[in-house]
């Protein structure tokens, strides 16, 4: 099951670091870097429903709104 609660012990430096890894790059650079961050961490999850569970959520079609 998809952790969708707070589980971040530090979200807003986690977010900063995000932005600071775009900085500087073009858009091009940032999209193929955001793609193989979200292959990096679904190969880490490494569970089918988990990761399907989450690609609903982030297309908005979870059902839950």
């Amino acid at each position: 099951m998809l952790t969708t609660a707070p589980n971040l012990p530090d979200p807003d430096g986690f977010y900063a670091a995000l932005i600071a890894l775009h900085e500087g790059r073009d858009e091009a650079e940032s999209q193929a870097i955001n793609a193989r961050l979200v292959l990096i961490l679904a190969n880490h999850i490494g569970d089918r429903k988990v990761l399907a569970e989450a690609m609903a959520l982030a297309a908005g079609t979870d059902g839950k709104g």
